[in-house]
């Protein structure tokens, strides 16, 4: 989320927070964003001008569809860019800039605050004052891959949990810093770490079979590497073993049956990957502080429990 209260993509004109595209269609309106720091919208923008305005926070957009005419001004500068899919525009916070498309698109426009850049170096580590240059009509493959995949899990209603978006938006952050920064300030969170296209078919596997007991081995095999180096790597993307992400998944899918449906404590402990409904109560108690039954006594169905 942005570091203010806003929900939407916002920048200031005549000292007062508006919204940068005045209509838009958000990505998953009925949700809350998993990022911290970051919001991310759809847009189909048609002919439109957008008055002079600041930007306080770092904002991009990518183009998806359609061919345009764009004109803007900046800084006592002015441009005319033709674009299409895959260009960017890069504005950095204090931008002050006014711009103009002929044309229809469908572009992403994500908005990144200070505090976004600051995770992906580290909580530990003092991040030195940033300076980006604006870019009109930048294309890089690699950023679109990217926030193309950061718009495919919004649209779809993150699948893959929290934890996989908010990987996806530091990684943009860190992007950004290494690539666009003035100064170039490296990212040691992700050294090491599986691409994002590997981590999200080992996390889609892992996820698929939650009700099964999986070993290492076969996930290993979905990315054409070695269990020992498909160990290494999925910690050092996520912080954690293959194995506690699995069990964390697996806790979350609990707590979805016990609050949405009639199930019984045991058929949940199955259909979770549980050998043993005594085995599941022991491990959702230690991960939430209760047991499943009293869990559910707050958050859903009544069903009789197992303590």
């Amino acid at each position: 989320m942005s570091t203010s209260t806003q929900s939407r993509i916002s920048v200031l004109r005549n000292d007062r927070l508006v919204p940068l595209i005045p209509e838009t269609r958000t990505v998953s309106p009925a949700r809350v964003q998993p990022w911290r720091n970051i919001l991310l919208e759809s847009h189909t923008v048609g002919d439109i001008e957008i008055p002079e305005h600041d930007h306080h926070e770092f904002c991009m957009h990518l183009q998806l569809e359609g061919e345009t005419e764009l004109e803007w001004w900046t800084g006592g500068r002015h441009g005319l860019e033709r674009t299409g899919p895959g260009s960017f525009i890069l504005l950095p916070a204090g931008t002050r800039d006014r711009l103009r498309w002929q044309g229809t698109s469908r572009r992403l426009v994500l908005s990144v605050g200070a505090e976004a850049f600051q995770r992906a170096v580290g909580e530990d580590r003092s991040l030195p004052a940033m300076e980006f240059r604006d870019q009109w009509s930048l294309r890089d493959p690699g950023l679109r891959h990217l926030v193309t995949e950061m718009g495919r899990e919004a649209k779809e209603g993150w699948p893959l949990n929290s934890l996989y978006a908010d990987l996806l938006g530091m990684r943009l952050s860190a992007y950004l810093m290494g690539r666009y920064a003035a100064t170039s300030i490296a990212s040691p969170p992700f050294k090491g770490g599986l691409p994002v296209i590997q981590l999200r078919r080992a996390m889609e596997y892992l996820t698929e079979n939650l009700h099964r007991d999986v070993r290492l081995d076969e996930v290993a095999q979905q990315l054409g590497i070695s269990a020992f180096h498909f160990a290494h790597l999925f910690k050092g993307s996520l912080g954690q073993s293959p194995y506690q992400y699995l069990q964390d998944q697996r806790i979350a899918r609990a707590r979805q049956l016990l609050s949405g449906s009639a199930l019984s404590v045991e058929e949940i402990a199955l259909s979770t990957g549980w050998n043993s409904s005594v085995n599941f109560v022991r491990a959702f108690r230690q991960r939430v502080g209760r047991s499943p039954g009293a869990w559910r006594k707050d958050h859903g169905h009544s069903s009789s429990p197992l303590d």
